[in-house]
């Protein structure tokens, strides 16, 4: 259980003083959109893991795509006799690149949609990439990296390594279409968008900015940086940025510029893997918590009953159950949690009781539905 403290301990030391990070960190600039991108393709080269139903033949879409692609090639193939056994009928998904130009690259993931069960090994063929209103922003092709495998035996034994099913194709899509227009307006003002939305962040990104932008020989004062509410601060660009290149080096000076992130109070519970991370500006109001280990066992006898006579046709073997059930009560134990106390006081508490991550996830559960927990509980 030592664990338990050993891990909280190292959050709050690495939490509690927050360090200044770079702009370009936690922002990102407005006008570099990214469009959502979905196509529908085939995966072929597959050793025989490609998608197929009871029968021989395969998945119904799976067959009419690939009639579809050989009629393009001028090949007439009744549907009947195609087997698909190594082509996956597959999604692909991404997003245009930030800034991205017609031929910029990006990574694409494929993901299988029929009954494939592997896609070791397979190429992804030209492929459209469409944008929400079915406009083609690019294509993708190439060789699919899945990092796993996934046997299967016709005996039916089976060898899974990771999951086989989705994999991605690095650079392998290609855009033919810019997402937007990406050149700066220079009599409009540029805006940073927060990736984490903060009054106190904002203030500060926008003190920062007019500061470094000071003159300190005039002592003029600028005020070109505003913060329009949490989650965005507006820049409108100086008199002196008179040309795209300009732009471009003002707003690199700007990234490299240093705030204090301010972050709230958090504490993220994954109840699946009993994981529990708290930040070090976590507090928590005096309480008292009580751990008792309760153990109920519960023990069930069977008792053969066999006639008198032996090889009888008059009776018949009985079986009865005597159930036992006991129940014990561990040592009790109580831990008193003072006013304001920090989360590496809390984890040396919950370490006296010999807390377990599940035990741990109920107590702060149970901390912020007592009021005492002053802090967001997050559960995933």
């Amino acid at each position: 259980m030592r664990i338990i403290a050993i891990t909280l301990s190292i959050l709050v030391s690495g939490l509690s003083l927050f360090a200044e990070v770079r702009l370009k960190d936690i922002v990102t600039i407005e006008n570099a959109k990214q469009e959502a991108l979905i196509g529908y393709g085939l995966v072929i080269g597959l050793d025989g893991s490609g998608d197929r139903s009871s029968g021989n033949r395969g998945a119904i879409f799976t067959v009419q795509t690939i009639s579809n692609m050989l009629e393009r090639f001028g090949i007439t193939v009744p549907k009947d006799y195609l087997r698909t056994r190594n082509v996956a009928a597959v999604m692909v998904t991404s997003s245009t690149p930030a800034y991205g130009r017609v031929g910029s690259q990006f990574d694409v993931t494929v993901s299988s949609l029929g009954d494939a069960t592997s896609l070791e090994g397979g190429v992804l063929i030209m492929t459209p990439l469409r944008g929400i209103d079915g406009t083609v922003f690019g294509l993708a092709q190439g060789s699919v990296s899945v990092g796993g495998f996934n046997i299967e035996t016709d005996s039916g034994e089976k060898l899974k390594k990771n999951h086989a099913l989705v994999g991605r194709v690095p650079n392998g899509g290609v855009l033919d279409r810019a997402a937007a227009n990406l050149d700066f307006q220079l009599d409009h003002p540029v805006r940073l968008l927060l990736s984490e939305p903060d009054f106190g962040t904002a203030s500060r990104i926008a003190e920062k900015i007019n500061e470094s932008l000071n003159d300190p020989t005039s002592g003029a004062v600028s005020n070109l940086a505003k913060p329009l509410n949490a989650g965005v601060v507006e820049v409108s660009f100086p008199s002196r940025v008179t040309s795209q290149e300009e732009a471009v080096f003002f707003i690199a000076d700007m990234e490299i510029l240093t705030v204090q992130p301010d972050v709230d109070a958090r504490v993220v519970i994954n109840e699946r893997t009993g994981t529990v991370v708290a930040g070090g500006n976590v507090r928590v109001n005096e309480i008292m918590i009580s751990h008792g280990a309760l153990t109920i066992h519960v023990k069930r006898t069977p008792i053969i009953s066999q006639p008198m006579a032996s090889f009888s046709n008059t009776g018949q073997t009985v079986v009865e159950y005597i159930t036992e059930t006991k129940a014990s009560e561990g040592e009790v134990k109580n831990a008193v949690i003072k006013e304001t106390t920090s989360v590496n006081d809390l984890a040396a508490a919950l370490n006296e009781l010999g807390m377990r991550p599940r035990d741990v996830i109920s107590i702060f559960q149970a901390l912020k539905q007592a009021g005492a927990l002053n802090a967001r509980l997050i559960i995933i």
